[in-house]
């Protein structure tokens, strides 16, 4: 009885304690069964523990590798579409800015054909103009030559008076044959040249603006068209990109709030377990060494009250101590 009463106490076993009170209580009936009950009973928790470990490794292995997996599969997820949140706003940024540059070379482009459309009716009518003052001015000198030469030829004293004579006021008579103003009209016939170069000066001038500015519409309006479609291009695949990553997102989302949703679920398997598998004050270890050990002490008090040691147990106690 004492020396259940201290193992109990060492152990801090109530099942040690409480045989040693009932033993107390009567020493000497049933006493050796009641210890027996007791090492089975305490036998028989160890296989249950054993099988119980068994069930709670195996389980809480599952869970925590599905843990696991969830937790890396939502954090992929979220950096996913974080990713993607990103791209989408990269692709509407461009697709906005592709848009407006997209209208601005419109624009401008119509501003340059109007502009082009004015600038050549200008430079037609100019050619026109100059083409048809070239033709007058040269008529009229030729006129005026030829008066002039038939003038100086003049053998006749009644003779007609040049257009330039008659505006001058000239007073010719019947002494001589009029031959007209020969010197004045060299400066006449000069001026009416530097017009005459004037226009054609004019036409050629003018011409040549007009080609290069044509040249230069042609390359502008090559350049903004290519530019135009270019961007239209790239816009256009930005948009479809867009609606692509825009279906991906919603996807994503679906795929996290399922992960999420397993990860709570293997939470709680974990939460269900802990009770049963980890919150029970002491180790699997320390649970099997204090029952070997309140076993151990059964076994020596079951030896001590067996004097004719019946118990097989007890029996190779005792050749193990006459060996020695």
């Amino acid at each position: 009885v004492v020396m259940l009463g201290h193992e109990g106490r060492r152990l801090r076993s109530t099942a040690l304690s409480a045989l040693a009170m009932h033993i107390s209580a009567d020493p000497f009936a049933k006493v050796k069964t009641l210890i027996q009950k007791l090492v089975e009973r305490l036998l028989q928790e160890a296989t249950d523990e054993a099988t119980k470990k068994g069930f709670c490794d195996t389980e809480l292995g599952k869970a925590e590798k599905d843990r696991d997996f969830r937790f890396a599969e939502t954090k992929k997820l979220d950096i996913e579409l974080k990713g993607l949140n990103l791209k989408k706003e990269e692709l509407a940024t461009e697709a906005q800015m592709l848009g407006d540059a997209i209208t601005g070379l419109h624009a401008d482009l119509l501003e340059a054909t109007t502009n082009r459309d004015e600038e050549k009716g200008e430079n037609v009518m100019t050619i026109k103009l100059s083409k048809e003052g070239y033709l007058a001015v040269k008529e009229a000198i030729a006129v005026l030559k030829t008066f002039y030469a038939r003038a100086g030829r003049a053998k006749v004293v009644l003779t007609q008076f040049s257009p330039i004579d008659e505006a001058a006021g000239s007073d010719a008579g019947f002494d001589s044959a009029y031959k007209g103003q020969q010197e004045r009209s060299k400066g006449i016939i000069g001026m009416l040249e530097v017009i005459r170069s004037d226009f054609e000066r004019s036409e050629r001038k003018t011409e040549e603006a007009e080609a290069k500015a044509h040249s230069e519409f042609v390359e502008f309006d090559r350049t903004s068209k290519a530019d135009i479609a270019g961007k239209e291009t790239k816009k256009a695949l930005d948009e479809e990109d867009l609606k692509t990553t825009v279906d991906t997102i919603a996807t994503k989302m679906d795929d996290l709030v399922t992960a999420q949703n397993l990860l709570d679920s293997a939470l709680s398997r974990i939460e269900e377990l802990k009770p049963m598998c980890i919150d029970t004050g002491m180790s699997y270890e320390e649970r099997v060494q204090k029952r070997e050990d309140e076993i151990a002490a059964l076994k020596v008090a079951l030896c001590i009250l067996d004097g004719d040691r019946v118990e097989p147990e007890c029996r190779q106690k005792q050749q193990v101590q006459t060996r020695f």
